[in-house]
């Protein structure tokens, strides 16, 4: 090595069961969003096409482009510096090469979108159960992908996705979709084809990918997960876009965020948009049933505002102001690369400091009363990590049953939702949601806190947390849009 290099760590292998535990979580996060007349889970079925570059793996290896800065074969992990490289990556293609192998079922696969005719002529064969993978990605902005510097220019499939999908379809009456991305994307094309009688949502799921899915697209795992965010019916429904260009005559951006807390289901709700599946859904292999909704009250005392001052700012012990004292400690020392000291490299402040604003007063460049160590008053709202300790107070408890009616094991994802009832505010908050495993036929209980901070606006006058006066409701159900049980707050 050279003079200024030196390792400074080694390799230790640590992943002992990781494996086993990315597949299990990959698995459980994979949305169920449409399974029509119990497409799946598969069955060994008779003969399994499997279409997309996303289904196999890429050109260059899981780790052939730098900070996984690329998008071809299965997309496993977005892009940028705090991507790391797999060790291996399994592909959906292996996995379910695998699995047919075992089953005896006949398996063709075709990684290449644009391999129109070769497509056509496996898919239309008949008993052909066809899965086609498509995907979208997105990642820091250093890294720009096909115009897409970061974030996605749109919400379309990349690679022409969504007419693989619409090709397929229109050839296959059995045709499952699974999606693999960083967030939400258009289906409005072709989700309602009678031909597609699955879509799966599988994020980006890791090393274990082709194992995740495989273990849902055949019931080993029974999906339970849920979309964190609302699937709509064009981009412009969302409420909020990118901004594509620098905006503040200094190359950058300026977001005034005015669409405020209305984000997601929030702004759906408030222009009353439909989405095609809304924030919160997802579907499983059983069906579940929600009943007895109960609220009790907690009896907790008012909300007292926090008061008093704090300490005084500390004030530090003896220093020199010889900067020789801070120098690298002598000649001889080996400075190793990218390692950070704390050590001046010159006795010439300016240059050592590398800040602009050497040689200006605080009073020049800081905040007005930015030095002042005196005591400070606290603020009403706050007194701790978190904010004012009453916030955490749990006001009211909601419990409800869960009864599993179908014929499987699953999971369901009980969701409570608030109604703070003030015009100005969301028709509906989430504030609470739990995962429950419940066997075929048994029954379980969710139960759920409503702390003060739920129940809280902050009021800009009184720079403080508020309950208003305006009448409260609990809502309780699997999606933000099927919420079969409710009940209005005392108070």
């Amino acid at each position: 090595m050279g003079e200024d290099y030196q390792q400074v760590n080694w390799h230790v292998d640590v992943r002992g069961e990781h494996a086993a535990l990315i597949r299990n979580i990959g698995a459980r996060s994979t949305v169920l969003l449409k399974n029509v007349n119990n497409a799946l889970p598969l069955s060994k079925p008779k003969f399994l096409a499997v279409i997309g570059e996303d289904a196999g793996s890429a050109k260059y290896g899981p780790n052939g482009c730098s900070d996984r800065g690329c998008d071809n074969g299965t997309l496993g992990m977005a892009w940028g510096s705090g991507s790391a490289n797999f060790p291996y990556l399994i592909s959906p293609d292996t996995a379910l090469q695998n699995q047919a192998l075992a089953d005896g079922t006949v398996y063709q696969s075709i990684t290449d979108n644009y391999a129109a005719t070769q497509i056509q002529a496996l898919v239309s064969q008949a008993d052909a159960t066809t899965i086609v993978f498509v995907n979208a990605d997105s990642g820091e902005g250093y890294i720009n992908i096909d115009g897409n510097e970061g974030d996605r220019q749109n919400l379309t499939l990349w690679n022409s996705g969504d007419e693989l999908i619409k090709n397929v379809s229109a050839l296959c009456n059995n045709t499952i979709v699974v999606i693999h991305s960083t967030g939400p994307t258009l289906v409005t094309d072709w989700y309602s084809s009678p031909n597609i009688t699955a879509i799966l949502w599988a994020g980006i799921p890791g090393q274990e990918s082709g194992n995740s899915i495989t273990d849902v697209l055949y019931g080993k795992i029974n999906p339970a997960a849920r979309s964190p965010f609302s699937w709509g019916p064009t981009r412009e429904s969302y409420g909020t876009d990118l901004l594509y260009e620098p905006n503040n005559g200094m190359d950058a951006p300026q977001d005034d965020f005015l669409e405020g807390i209305f984000i997601d289901y929030r702004s759906f709700d408030l222009h009353n948009i439909t989405p095609i599946y809304e924030f919160g859904f997802g579907l499983s292999y059983t069906t579940f049933e929600y009943s007895n909704l109960t609220v009790a009250s907690a009896n907790a005392g008012p909300y007292t505002p926090t008061t008093g001052t704090t300490s005084p700012a500390p004030v530090l012990g003896n220093f020199s102001t010889n900067l020789s004292d801070y120098l690298f400690p002598n000649s001889s020392f080996r400075h190793i690369w990218q390692y950070i000291y704390p050590y001046l490299n010159t006795t010439d402040a300016r240059t050592a400091s590398a800040d602009p604003s050497y040689g200006q007063t605080a009073a020049e460049f800081l905040p007005p009363h930015a030095t002042d160590g005196t005591p400070q008053p606290l603020l009403a709202a706050g007194g701790a990590p978190g904010g004012n300790p009453e916030l955490w107070d749990v006001l009211y408890t909601v419990t409800a049953t869960i009864k599993n009616t179908g014929k499987v094991n699953g999971e369901e994802v009980p969701q409570l939702y608030v109604s703070l009832g003030g015009p100005n505010d969301p028709k509906i908050v989430l504030r609470g949601f739990d995962r429950l495993s419940i066997d075929a036929g048994q029954s379980a209980t969710f139960s759920a806190d409503i702390l003060r901070r739920d129940l809280s606006n902050w009021d800009t006058v009184s720079q403080n947390w508020v309950i208003t006066n305006y009448p409260k409701k609990i809502f309780v159900g699997p999606s933000s849009r099927n919420l079969p049980l409710s009940q209005t707050l005392s108070a």
